[in-house]
């Protein structure tokens, strides 16, 4: 999904219903309210996982985190892909291509899992959301697209609303915020590259990336590996990897059962849920600064999309990634 912000996480999306056909131009099967629901039961859960992630990340590494979860996600994965997906996942065309993308995708996951270290979650959020008006300028530069002057204004309130979130001169907690911003670039990117490769089966393209956080994971997690304080922790670390695989069959349902123009603004709940969880398990809210950037970028994000539906009518794909 392109024109609004698709869920952070990159084990972000995928999996068995990742591979049905798409939305159907007639009425036939779709059930809005359910769709609605679905989405935002999805946003609640990519919520839990990233909150369980930044919990974990206070004891564990980031490393250590990605590994774990990466190999709980592919082991619910894997036996969905069947022997065809097997098969087609060991011969992906424009390989070059495709470990840039799983060097992305991996990228992007490490960088919002060191920014919550410090980071509220809201925070973190707030600039995963700009992600599609990242997009919206790559794909001018790398795919031709053309852009009329009132998304390109839209795009410009956006990129205001993320200089007030990332509070210049706002001492560590800037340099956090600064990864977390460099992490939804890496996102946006993903994202272009998702569209180029759009012809494969989401399944097993995100099946692709998480071998690429669990071998990334198995580099370097020895480096400053924690051991694992009890079976409650391990479970946990698991936790995160499904957690986000469950989310993803949910957002990937919703964009099935009803319109994109009546699911994806849902797809904002995700910061209210940050708010939510920032609150009442870390005991931390947005700044203002946060909070009037989030603001703008959703603001912009939502035109963008409305526009996009409107010029060129086109659904958004399914979520590809995490």
């Amino acid at each position: 999904m392109y024109g609004a912000p698709p869920p952070r996480d990159m084990v972000r999306r995928y999996f068995i219903m990742a591979t049905a056909p798409g939305p159907a131009t007639s009425n036939q099967g779709e059930n809005i309210p359910l769709g609605i629901g679905l989405m935002v039961l999805g946003m609640f859960l990519f919520s839990v996982n990233d909150a369980l992630g930044k919990w974990l990340v206070a004891t564990y590494a980031v490393t250590q985190l990605l590994l774990v979860r990466s190999a709980a996600a592919l082991a619910v994965i894997t036996p969905v892909l069947g022997r065809r997906g097997i098969v087609e996942l060991g011969r992906m065309p424009r390989p070059v291509l495709q470990a840039v993308r799983i060097f992305v995708a991996t990228a992007e996951t490490a960088c919002f899992y060191f920014a919550v270290t410090v980071l509220p979650l809201a925070d973190a959020f707030t600039y995963y959301l700009a992600g599609p008006i990242y997009v919206t300028v790559l794909a001018v530069i790398f795919l031709k697209e053309k852009v009329g002057w009132r998304r390109w204004a839209a795009v410009l309130v956006g990129f205001i609303g993320v200089v007030i979130a990332l509070q210049p001169g706002a001492g560590a907690f800037g340099w956090y915020a600064l990864i977390a911003f460099v992490g939804s670039l890496f996102y946006a990117v993903l994202m272009i590259m998702t569209r180029v490769l759009r012809g494969m089966s989401p399944t097993v393209m995100a099946t692709s990336q998480m071998w690429g956080g669990l071998l990334f994971g198995v580099l370097a997690a020895p480096v400053d590996w924690v051991p694992i304080a009890s079976v409650k922790d391990g479970l946990l670390l698991a936790l995160v990897g499904v957690v986000a695989v469950v989310a993803i069959v949910c957002v990937n349902r919703s964009l099935r059962l009803a319109p994109a123009s009546a699911v994806v603004p849902y797809q904002y709940t995700l910061i209210v849920w940050a708010v939510v969880f920032g609150y009442f398990v870390f005991d931390n809210l947005p700044s203002v600064p946060t909070m009037v950037g989030a603001l703008l970028i959703v603001g912009s994000g939502l035109f963008i999309f409305f526009r996009e539906q409107k010029v060129a009518k086109v659904e958004p794909d399914v979520v590809t990634g995490p």
